[in-house]
């Protein structure tokens, strides 16, 4: 299975869609604090969110929390900053992706003690980045992909026999 991290995501709707992917893929969503929205049991019910029991979350008060429950991670850290591009990286089955928040990104320290780890998605120099969500989203199929989408259909109804 594959653990999506998103340490303090700021935006509640990049953290919905990416919760939806996290659904559909059969991903586990893991929740840095602090966040800068509520996901109560109302809150997400308010904001229509139908498939947030299909999303296995985890939260986690602080990076340090996260570290301590999760040691030794396969943990692979999205950053504009990387000079290897995420195709570059094999990413195996129980793997971690994690994405900093929306307005800063990851922290430096993590960055400098993860760099042999960190990976970018490719675009034009001039501009800053991707939205949070399809970052993720990229990442996430990128590593499904090379694990050969495990779990997941392979087939749409339209190649059935008719």
């Amino acid at each position: 299975m594959l653990n999506i991290v998103l340490v303090e995501p700021e935006i509640p709707q990049n953290t919905g869609n990416i919760a939806r992917t996290c659904a559909a893929t059969r991903s586990r969503l893991h929740l840095v604090k602090p966040l800068g929205f509520d996901i109560s049991e109302r809150a997400v019910r308010r904001a229509g969110l139908d498939y947030w029991h299909m999303v296995d979350l985890h939260v986690y008060d602080s990076l340090d929390h996260f570290f301590a429950i999760n040691p030794r991670p396969d943990l692979w850290l999205a950053t504009t900053k990387a000079p290897r591009d995420y195709t570059r990286a094999q990413y195996r089955e129980g793997c971690w992706l994690m994405f900093g928040k929306e307005t800063a990104g990851l922290p430096e320290d993590l960055r400098e003690r993860w760099q042999d780890r960190c990976v970018r998605i490719p675009m034009r120099p001039d501009a800053r980045s991707l939205n949070l969500a399809n970052s993720v989203a990229v990442l996430t199929y990128e590593a499904l992909r090379q694990q050969g989408f495990p779990e997941l259909s392979g087939v749409g109804e339209m190649a059935q026999e008719r």
